[in-house]
């Protein structure tokens, strides 16, 4: 099992997740320090896991992650690409273009490189599930998210192709879309939003959910997991809304 962005929140959530079920893992993030503590802290629970850093969005350090994986356990089994960073809010007229390349080149990119080296040792196999990890801002827009919604709607479509292409290979490809989770991330967002009451800008989004709160990381890893999964033998190309009904409401 691969799962990038390995250090971050919901990365962090699956990879403790899915070594609990047993998987073999590698652990792939750009932050050499977070993702070694993520590593040791898997193998310190009793389950075979190593670290690999990446830039996701490079085709030679993609390749790398691959290659490791290959030589250290023989075969893929599962890839989660979740990766990635969310740039600045601002209107798409100020929006600085260095921002919304590296967005785009993380977020989307980097999906992209994934399946390309993943898939043909999958389809090789005759097995395999991709979990793409995009968000519910991969189905709607929001003012001033210009990239990371570009990003994530790329991400959506990325996976719905790779799934018609491989899918008679006995290779599943879906994508998860988490509503707001309690991650750095959100803090992140938060800080830049409104007045700068970060507090006063998470009770406002969570006024909008249904659910009346974020998930939390575990939550997302679960559904990542059932994704990864037998149980979802016959789910291909779907796009998962794990969102406490944020996008059901609008």
């Amino acid at each position: 099992m691969v799962v990038t962005g390995a250090a971050g929140g919901i990365g962090r959530a699956i990879c403790e997740q899915v070594a609990g079920l047993g998987a073999r893992l590698v652990a792939v993030d750009a932050d050499q320090v977070a993702g070694e503590q993520v590593a040791a802290a898997i193998r310190e629970g009793g389950a075979d896991a190593c670290f690999v850093a990446a830039d996701v969005s490079d085709a030679a350090d993609t390749e790398a992650y691959v290659a490791q994986a290959l030589t250290r356990f023989g075969r893929i089994d599962g890839l989660v690409a979740n990766a990635g960073i969310e740039g600045v809010i601002t209107p798409i007229a100020d929006y600085p273009l260095e921002v919304f390349d590296r967005v785009l080149a993380i977020n989307a990119r980097g999906v992209f490189l994934g399946l390309k080296h993943v898939l043909p040792p999958m389809v090789a196999q005759r097995s395999g599930s991709i979990v793409n990890v995009a968000s519910v801002s991969g189905t709607i827009g929001h003012v001033g998210h210009s990239a990371y919604v570009a990003s994530k709607h790329a991400v959506v479509g990325l996976t719905r192709v790779a799934a018609a292409e491989v899918a008679r290979h006995g290779v599943r490809v879906n994508a998860l879309c988490p509503g707001p989770t309690s991650t750095r991330m959100m803090d992140a967002i938060e800080a830049q939003s409104g007045d700068g009451d970060a507090a006063a800008t998470h009770r406002e989004i969570a006024a909008k959910i249904p659910a009346q709160r974020y998930a939390e990381p575990q939550e997302v890893a679960r559904v990542a997991a059932f994704l990864l999964g037998d149980d979802a033998a016959f789910v291909h190309g779907a796009a998962i809304a794990v969102d406490g009904g944020f996008t059901a409401a609008i």
